[in-house]
């Protein structure tokens, strides 16, 4: 989520913002109803087009919100949004969508091309569907980008302390430039984001919402069903990351690891290839811990980056190439396979993406500060320290936490937060078998205080499944008009793990 000296690629951190104006609507009781529809304050009626130019009528709005709510002094932001209206039951509760990251935006993800605007549409069949973007994110952002003057060194050895220093390093330097920016960086947490729903609700005068979310989407779901008692409908998750999972625990990447091989097994020819894929990372891994590899890195219209790689290095781009078996996984087992056989030609292609860099240390504020107040809770900390030790990825999957843990003094929500919602809101839980972020017995763990809870495992997807079956969208829509899920699973098609010819 925060970069190490990298430039990751993923589908919720797209940079565009949606310029959206405001127009300042006053009718009885705060709206105005068209010949269509009704129109909110702070509502405009915009054509909306994806990146890839399908279009639909929507309204592009915003609430404002204080920074902080714990300041009585504090700043005002925008929250902005677009709003679809509902197709079928214009009184169902609105649907907000939560996205991941945390900094992922909810415009951006309806912009998407080939992503989940067809979802989107498919349900405004319940009530309106509202793409959010959260505090801090897309075109709610408020906040610079913060770049220090800290760097971590590419042609040295790192450890952990070393790394750990350099981020703290930064992360001070960061606040201190965020509050002469005019920036509370402790207003960035999820419990204010759950507050600013509850205001996006009364906004949109509803007497209830729906939440619809994915990974740290489900992790803001997780603290509103905890904030918002008795004004949630419906909460529909996919890929849940608990209160107190914002640092994984390592022994469950080892688990998840052992779930791929299964599947490998399950092809011949992939099998041949990569027999013991955990033999095969610990002998790559042991290489590089003895012998790490000088590297110079061609740049596009630059001079070359050198930098000593090393395990760290290998294990953060596994961390970011493990989430879906559809996309990287098969040229992560490549990539390991040819640096067992001892060719570097696949390795240099992959640094050659900008996964490194010699640029200082940055942080955008939103990401950087809910990570931090999420936190970790001490028990769970040593657990995640213990297992590190002999894990595949070690602390990668998580990184920059928990290397930033209470970095920042006053924004930790403490442990009282990190504790699991107990209700009995109806509750739709989707799990990939193969999710390679967020796993099956943490996601378990994250909802076991829900008792009102349907849990549909999709069998070989990973962590974002919501568009790999149709069945998906069937799930979700049986739950949202109260109909019985009589199925406990939907299974895909593995893609193939043989290394290419």
């Amino acid at each position: 989520m925060i970069n190490f000296g990298l430039n990751k690629h993923h589908l919720l951190s797209l940079a565009a913002l949606l310029t959206i104006a405001s127009a300042n609507i006053q009718a009885n009781d705060n709206q105005k109803t068209t010949t269509q529809h009704v129109i909110y304050s702070n509502e405009n009626a915009i054509i909306f087009e994806t990146m890839d130019g399908i279009k639909t009528d929507a309204y592009e709005g915003f609430i404002t919100v204080p920074e902080n709510r714990s300041n009585k002094a504090s700043r005002t932001i925008p929250v902005k949004y677009v709003r679809f209206p509902a197709t079928g039951n214009k009184n169902g509760s609105p649907i907000i969508y939560l996205s991941g990251g945390p900094g992922g935006s909810g415009i951006d993800t309806a912009k998407y091309p080939n992503f989940r605007f067809p979802l989107f549409m498919a349900l405004r069949e319940f009530g309106d569907v509202i793409a959010l973007d959260q505090r801090g994110t897309g075109a709610s952002k408020t906040a610079p980008k913060c770049v220090s003057s800290q760097t971590l060194p590419l042609t040295t050895k790192l450890t952990n302390n070393s790394v750990t220093q350099l981020y703290q390093k930064s992360a001070n330097e960061c606040v201190k430039f965020w509050q002469s920016e005019g920036v509370d960086i402790l207003g960035y947490t999820t419990t204010q984001s759950a507050l600013d729903i509850d205001d996006l609700r009364k906004h949109l005068q509803a007497k209830k919402v729906t939440l619809w979310g994915i990974s740290y989407g489900s992790h803001l779901a997780f603290s509103a069903m905890k904030e918002l008692k008795g004004k949630i409908d419906k909460v529909v998750i996919a890929s849940a990351e608990g209160l107190n999972q914002t640092v994984k625990l390592p022994a469950e990447t080892n688990a998840y690891f052992a779930r791929l091989q299964q599947a490998i097994n399950t092809q011949p020819e992939a099998k041949s290839a990569y027999p013991d894929i955990v033999k095969l990372i610990h002998s790559v891994h042991k290489k590089l811990d003895e012998s790490p590899m000088p590297m110079s890195i061609p740049q596009r219209g630059a001079s070359n980056i050198d930098m000593l790689f090393q395990k760290v290095h290998l294990q953060i781009i596994a961390s970011s190439m493990i989430s879906d078996p559809q996309r990287g996984v098969k040229h992560l087992l490549m990539l390991y396979k040819s640096l067992e056989q001892g060719s570097d030609t696949m390795l240099v292609e992959v640094l050659k993406r900008g996964y490194f860099s010699n640029t200082p240390i940055s942080f955008d504020a939103m990401s950087f500060a809910m990570d931090i107040a999420s936190g970790i809770t001490d028990e769970r900390l040593a657990l995640v320290n213990e297992q590190a030790k002999t894990s595949l990825l070690g602390l990668a999957l998580n990184f920059p936490m928990p290397h930033l843990n209470k970095a920042v003094t006053g924004l930790d929500l403490g442990d009282s937060f990190r504790e699991d919602p107990i209700s009995d809101i109806p509750t739709l839980l989707l799990t990939g078998t193969l999710d390679g972020r967020t796993y099956i017995n943490s996601q378990k763990l994250a909802t076991q205080g829900l008792s009102n809870l349907t849990q549909v495992k999709v069998i070989n997807a990973g962590h974002n499944l919501f568009m790999v079956s149709p069945e998906v969208t069937e799930v979700i829509k049986l739950f949202l008009s109260d109909k019985e899920i009589a199925t406990q699973s939907i299974t895909i098609k593995l893609p193939k793990f043989a290394p290419q010819r």
